[in-house]
């Protein structure tokens, strides 16, 4: 923990909850060791040192409980609790790749803000891990995309879409999000058991509507096309744009992968950007290979880098 309150965007982040837990430590510590001496030279007091300082110890433990849940997994089946490396190596993937390392350090503490905020209010979570989530959220307004319409591939319960318009808002941005999922009841992955969710929340469109409200104005006003994103009807209900940001987030196989990438070439305005989630992820190869496959192609995307396994792509005109 001390290790993790070490880096500079990690006390930014977390300096109302660090300063609270060190209060606590050093209060409680004081008075274990200044009761310490009292112990040995208290005649019948039958109580050790190591027996006061023990208890003290647990009563903090104890006291640390309530605090550690806004962090754990419980609940969300990951934790939110960053170690300083991981922290340091996003914000170092993001300054290499949009260029700009004051932003990518004050984006990073803003989004790991924002996620606690947004998972303790909504219903269900945000899919991935910390850094993956925090990467995207503070890549897409750093990268400066050429239009505010946001295509979202794959959203599982809302949530990410909610807090992607609240980081391009707070870049001055209009965000205008479309997202296109089949909302099936769970999350859907070819060849994978995804079994119930660890929010106990069903993946279905009110749960997403609620997560979108909690975005204000742009949240309410999302557009969300049930389907599956390789569905022509799909695609032509939502075709009826170019949009400057597509986050490709849906099937991970790489039949599905290449699928949206071919759609993305169509869709995603000059200049625009397109995520690739768990870009990179040993649990998910087809992702990196239908991107290999595709790059090899007359395409229009540029590679810009990599992110906490995320591939970000710029698109030519």
């Amino acid at each position: 923990m001390r290790a993790f309150l070490t880096s500079k965007a990690a006390r930014r982040a977390l300096r109302p909850v660090a300063d609270l837990i060190d209060q606590r430590i050093e209060r409680h510590v004081r008075r274990a060791l200044e009761s310490a001496p009292a112990a040995r030279t208290t005649p019948g007091a039958g109580v050790s040192p190591d027996a006061a300082l023990h208890q003290e110890l647990k009563t903090l433990r104890n006291r640390q409980r309530p605090l550690e849940l806004f962090f754990d997994g419980t609940g969300r089946g990951a934790s939110r609790l960053p170690s300083a490396p991981h922290l340091n190596r996003t914000i170092a993937e993001l300054a290499q790749v949009t260029g700009d390392r004051d932003g990518a350090e004050r984006n990073v503490a803003q989004a790991f803000r924002l996620l606690i905020a947004m998972e303790a209010l909504g219903v269900g979570r945000i899919a991935g891990g910390t850094m993956n989530i925090v990467g995207k959220l503070s890549a897409v307004p750093l990268l400066d995309p050429p239009n505010d319409e946001v295509l979202e591939i794959g959203t599982l319960y809302g949530m990410f879409g909610a807090a992607l318009i609240r980081m391009l808002e707070r870049a001055g941005r209009d965000p205008k999000l479309t997202i296109v999922d089949p909302l099936a009841g769970t999350q859907l992955q070819p060849g994978a058991t995804m079994g119930d969710d660890a929010s106990g929340t069903p993946v279905q469109g009110a749960a997403v509507r609620v997560n979108l409200a909690l975005a204000g104005a742009a949240g309410a006003a999302a557009r969300i096309q049930q389907g599956f994103s390789e569905d022509p009807e799909v695609r032509a209900l939502v075709s009826d744009r170019s949009y400057g940001v597509v986050i490709v987030d849906g099937d991970h196989s790489a039949a599905g992968v290449a699928a949206d990438l071919e759609w993305a070439e169509r869709i995603v305005a000059p200049g625009g950007i397109v995520v690739l989630d768990d870009f990179g992820h040993p649990k998910w190869p087809g992702i990196k290979e239908a991107f290999d496959k595709h790059m090899a192609t007359d395409t229009r995307f540029a590679y810009l880098g990599q992110v906490a396994h995320s591939g970000y792509l710029r698109a030519s005109a």
